[in-house]
């Protein structure tokens, strides 16, 4: 199935087997070129160079702490995915953890790790900076 065959599916038809196995193929293509670049960002922070000029120490450095930090994201993306294929096989997967409605397939196309609907994220949001305008 198509993006495009998945969109003009009626709704009737939401997270049937045929889009939740559209949206395992996408998690499981999305998982495997994350691991691909998780083990080549290892790969590359394993054979960094050693410097001794001071100022190539310090670039070296900056450039490894932004590789870390990448290397964590995608680790988390990496959990997230593995999150939703695990929502998938409960077949919890498309469907708000706050509200229990469609999440949608438009939002799950642009983010298939999402768990709430566009509604709840957006209360989720303005919780958040509620909290951080407040503290």
């Amino acid at each position: 199935m198509t993006e495009e065959q998945l969109l003009q599916q009626p709704a009737t038809a939401y997270m049937n087997e045929p889009q939740r196995q559209f949206f395992r193929n996408l998690l499981l293509a999305q998982r495997g070129e994350l691991q691909v670049r998780i083990e080549q960002e290892l790969r590359a922070l394993r054979e960094q160079e050693v410097h001794s000029d001071p100022a190539d120490i310090g670039s070296a450095e900056a450039e490894r702490h932004w590789q870390l930090r990448t290397l964590e994201r995608e680790k988390k993306l990496l959990d997230k995915i593995d999150q939703a294929l695990e929502r998938l096989a409960r077949g919890d997967y498309g469907w708000c953890a706050e509200t229990g409605e469609p999440i949608g397939l438009r939002r799950l196309l642009l983010r298939p790790t999402a768990t709430l609907c566009i509604e709840a994220k957006e209360r989720q949001e303005l919780r958040e900076r509620h909290l951080r305008d407040d503290g």
